[in-house]
C-alpha cells in the first residue's frame, strides 16, 4: 500500500507541474523507487507510461484552452509543449485531428445543435425559449467530442 501512496503523489506532482519540465528522476525521487522500478510501476498502476499520461494530462488542458478561443501557439506553450509542432504532433497522434479541425468541428457541432433545438420547436414558441436555454445551459458543461485520455500501448 505504501508504494500506491507515494505514487500517488507522483501522480499529484505530474498534474500540479504538468506545464513545467518534469522528468522521471524527480517523479521517481517523489516516489522512493529507482527510475525504471517507478517507471514499470507506473505503467502497471495507471496503464500508461508517465509520459503517456503527462501528454494526455497535456492534451486535456489543451482543449479546455482551444475551446475557450485561445490561439494554438499560446496554448503549445501555456500547456507545456516545447513548440507548436510538438503539440500538433501530440494532439494528433491522441485525438486523431489536428487543434485547428478539433475546434472548427467544435464550432460547427454548436451550432448545429442549436439549429436543431430551434428547429425542434418551432410550432411552440413558449417552449422553444426553454429548449434554446437549455442549449445555452448545457453548451459550457458539455464538450462536444470527449476529451482525449492518455492513449494506452501502441498496436504497432
Amino acid at each position: 500500500m505504501k508504494k500506491s501512496i507515494s505514487l500517488n503523489a507522483a501522480r499529484a506532482f505530474i498534474e500540479a507541474h504538468f506545464d513545467e519540465l518534469v522528468t522521471l528522476t524527480q517523479l521517481a525521487g517523489l516516489s522512493v523507487l529507482s527510475v525504471s522500478r517507478f517507471a514499470t510501476v507506473f505503467r502497471q498502476q495507471y496503464g500508461s507510461s508517465p509520459y503517456r499520461y503527462l501528454c494526455g494530462l497535456r492534451i486535456q488542458r489543451a482543449q479546455t484552452l482551444l475551446l475557450k478561443g485561445v490561439p494554438g501557439t499560446v496554448v503549445a506553450t501555456k500547456v507545456g509543449f516545447f513548440d507548436q509542432s510538438h503539440f500538433g504532433r501530440h494532439f494528433k497522434r491522441c485525438c486523431g485531428t489536428t487543434p485547428s479541425i478539433f475546434v472548427r468541428r467544435s464550432a460547427t457541432d454548436s451550432l448545429r445543435r442549436a439549429l436543431d433545438g430551434e428547429l425542434r420547436c418551432d410550432s411552440r414558441a413558449a417552449e422553444c425559449t426553454n429548449v434554446r436555454q437549455q442549449n445555452v445551459r448545457t453548451e459550457s458543461r458539455v464538450m462536444p467530442y470527449p476529451i482525449c485520455a492518455a492513449p494506452g500501448p501502441s498496436a504497432t
